[in-house]
């Protein structure tokens, strides 16, 4: 889930910067510190948006830069336990498939994407149901929910959000679709 949130953090300032506008230098620094940065009880920083309010600068001894309390906006991405999602798959491999949603990607294993047992078509790099026949490849859309989150402030790209698409209104989107017809003609 996307989310604003107001934050505070203190931006020090190098000297050689001094002399530009410092609203947006205070707003470039804030960038290259967060963005892409996991912390646990925040989630991933997406973007910093506007720098609200900045307190007077201090200058410490012994360091020429100077450091501004901010008060600033910014656009997180928090994954929330039992959260619906949509999203592409974007990998294909022998146990599950891996869903681009948002700026991370959740692992959609094998035993969680329906009740049929599952093969795996290494040529096609796709997963294929026995009973059904369906298909599961990359770029296919699909709604899950998810079931597992592990953030890693230090290596984001680490981060693991464990999926599920074995509940009802849950499953690649032609599937879903699929159930909707049958439920509606079977109802007439």
């Amino acid at each position: 889930m996307y989310i604003k949130i107001r934050a505070v953090d203190v931006v020090r300032v190098p000297p050689e910067r001094l002399g530009e506008d410092l609203v947006n230098t205070v707003k470039e620094l804030l960038k290259d510190k967060l963005e892409g940065r996991v912390d646990k009880r925040i989630g991933m920083f997406v973007a910093v948006l506007d720098v609200v309010e900045m307190k007077e600068g201090r200058i410490m001894i012994g360091d020429g830069g100077v450091y501004y309390e901010t008060i600033f906006d910014a656009l997180v991405f928090r994954p929330m336990m039992q959260e619906i999602v949509e999203g592409e798959i974007v990998e294909i491999v022998n146990f599950g498939a891996f869903v681009e949603i948002g700026p991370l990607d959740g692992l959609l294993h094998i035993s969680q994407i329906t009740d049929e047992f599952i093969s795996y078509d290494e040529k096609g790099a796709k997963l294929i149901t026995r009973e059904s026949n369906r298909t599961l490849g990359e770029k296919d859309r699909v709604r899950a929910r998810i079931v597992a989150i592990s953030l890693n402030e230090r290596d984001p790209g680490d981060s693991k959000i464990g999926l599920t698409m074995r509940q009802p209104g849950l499953g690649k989107i032609e599937w879903i679709e699929e159930e909707r017809k049958k439920e509606s003609e079977s109802e007439v």
